[in-house]
């Protein structure tokens, strides 16, 4: 295509060519023919002046953009003489070294040290050490001229000297020179040159990120600025191998991913997914990213465009659990839009990632488990209610001596305790479970919760001698909740202010507004929490355990945490406001109406 510009520049040179053609003919006397063949040539050279020109501008954008993306590559990549001592240790970890040695390959095809490894020897005064580094030398030589892994044994010592060629893309980057404590076996050449081939790699960063051109301008015409875009080349293969090795680890777990490109097309599948969605690797090959997500339709998964575009407009993965009843399984998929992490265009979208994790197994353990808890919650209140109401009988009777009425006193409050303990230990398990489909939530105005609950407790509080008062609030907006969830939940934040409160002291519940959200407090003045204990008390089972003071057998150390579970499951917050010695105030939050 042929601008404005290119245009201009041609009608220029082709003006001058004329003008001095007529020049030629008007005084010196030139021959019509010749004047024609100057302008001719004039305008040749005018085209390959221009065509000259076009490719040079291409060709600084072309180093502009490698030189960029090369830089930016290098310049995330540990030291080069870092990554070749770890490979030099990592090497002496399978093979008996005695030295190993990096070579890199100079413009005038000699070897320079990059690194040098070697273990601490019986005898380092070696007086061959000389003699072996010119034997190692010219081994070297030898493997870098041949591109060939070159050999040589000692005999008599039980050792052997290995020169192993650095390749990469076809050119020799340097020499390992390695000295082995045994003889070479050929069982261990592959290990070399897999190793050789990464030390390769490394040694092309580092002379591209050393080895700057003078200027990019001008690499058009510079055999070193030819030779620094050569190398920025290889460096972007370099990083394209290692690429290829990150997402090689995606075959090895258990989890199906796939990557799709932004067009749908699926840049890598593993075989975990492969195997979800019933298809080969020839399969594959032919399908793009919507034929893959059609082989995971169900009833709740039946339209994939739009949960791709729902993906792409908002940014906000996709999940999903999908069930497949035929075949009796249970997959849980992801759709999440991948993004650029780095660089100018960072945070841009580049692809679509997809993962799917079996459920199954997790299914069936949560429905053996849930169904072991209601076996248990069974057979152990069976035999309780049995305790229970016997024991009650036998407390009643006048006959029994006092000492066996005291033993049977003993067993009514102990099974009293463990149906307690039972009870919310039911009631937190089944709070956990996945499904929440027995969470009823309606309008609930927590104040008169609050007063329901104060009211019911009253007796309790003033057998401890405690003053229990409400501190109301006016027009609190209701919240959507469970009644009977977040009834209980008051009950045991009011019952354990008044279990660890001294006698003739106050406990006061409130309720506020606060912006968007309803407050529930309830405020003692007993013994406090430690600071240490603050973040634990709303996990199961804990019980805070005060200097100078038994551990409360009574408590089951589940009641704060039903608290929490009940809260969090309806979108609020649980707080804790304690000084030990003065008090403590428990409090949540649920989201208004």
């Amino acid at each position: 295509m042929i601008t404005t510009k290119t245009l201009t520049s041609y009608l220029s040179a082709s003006a001058i060519g004329i003008v001095a053609g007529v020049i030629g003919y008007r005084f010196w006397d030139l021959e019509a023919i010749t004047v024609a063949c100057l302008i001719a040539f004039s305008g040749i050279l005018s085209l390959l002046l221009i065509h000259v020109n076009r490719l040079w501008s291409i060709d600084r954008q072309l180093a502009r953009s490698l030189f960029h993306s090369s830089t930016a590559n290098s310049a995330t990549i540990v030291d080069a003489n870092a990554r070749l001592t770890s490979g030099l240790k990592l090497l002496n970890t399978v093979l008996p070294l005695r030295e190993a040695v990096v070579f890199r390959c100079d413009d005038s095809e000699g070897l320079v040290t990059v690194v040098r490894y070697k273990t601490p020897a019986p005898n380092p005064q070696d007086p061959r050490r000389n003699a072996l580094w010119r034997e190692g030398i010219k081994l070297c030589q030898q493997a870098a001229a041949t591109r060939k892994l070159a050999t040589q044994t000692t005999s008599g010592q039980n050792s052997s000297t290995v020169a192993v060629p650095l390749l990469h893309e076809s050119e020799t980057a340097g020499v390992l020179l390695v000295r082995l404590a045994s003889e070479f076996s050929n069982e261990d050449t592959p290990l070399l040159l897999a190793i050789g081939s990464q030390f390769a790699r490394n040694l092309e960063r580092e002379s591209f990120t050393h080895n700057a051109v003078r200027t990019e301008a001008f690499s058009f015409f510079s055999q070193s600025g030819s030779r620094r875009k050569l190398d920025a080349l290889n460096v972007l293969k370099a990083v394209t191998v290692e690429q290829r090795c990150e997402a090689s680890t995606l075959a090895h777990i258990d989890d199906g991913v796939a990557i799709a490109y932004l067009d749908g097309t699926l840049a890598l599948v593993n075989p975990t997914l492969m195997t979800f969605a019933g298809l080969t690797g020839e399969q594959v090959l032919k399908i793009d990213l919507f034929d893959l997500l059609n082989k995971f339709r169900t009833d709740v998964f039946d339209e994939p465009e739009i949960a791709v575009r729902r993906v792409l407009q908002s940014g906000v993965e996709y999940e999903g659990e999908l069930n497949f009843e035929p075949k009796n399984q249970i997959l849980n998929l992801r759709i999440s839009l991948l993004r650029e992490r780095e660089g100018n265009n960072a945070n841009e979208p580049i692809g679509i990632a997809l993962y799917v994790k079996d459920l199954t197994a997790t299914k069936e353990y949560e429905k053996l488990k849930s169904d072991m808890i209601s076996l248990m919650s069974h057979e152990l209140r069976t035999p309780l209610t049995s305790i229970n109401g016997f024991a009650e009988l036998l407390t009643a009777d006048e006959n029994i001596p006092t000492q066996a009425r005291e033993f049977v006193s003993i067993i009514a409050n102990e099974s009293q305790r463990m149906s307690r303990m039972i009870n919310t230990f039911l009631s937190v398990t089944q709070l956990q479970r996945k499904d929440k489909q027995e969470v009823l939530k309606i309008p609930l105005r927590l104040d008169e919760v609050v007063r329901e609950t104060i009211t019911s407790l009253q007796p309790v509080a003033k057998k401890k001698r405690i003053r229990l008062i409400e501190q109301p609030a006016h027009r609190i907006p209701p919240v959507a909740a469970d009644k009977s969830l977040i009834t209980q939940a008051v009950k045991n934040l009011v019952n354990n202010a008044i279990k660890y409160s001294p006698e003739r002291t106050t406990v006061t519940v409130s309720t506020a507004l606060e912006a968007e959200s309803v407050r529930v407090c309830v405020e003692d003045r007993g013994f406090g929490i430690p600071a240490e204990a603050k973040e634990r008390v709303w996990d199961k089972f804990y019980r805070v355990v005060r200097e100078g003071q038994e551990k409360d057998e009574e408590s089951t150390g589940l009641g704060l945490s039903f608290v929490r579970e009940v809260v969090e499951q309806h979108g609020g917050r649980v707080d804790l406001d304690s000084e030990e010695g003065r008090g403590s105030k428990f409090s949540f939050t649920l989201p208004r109406l």
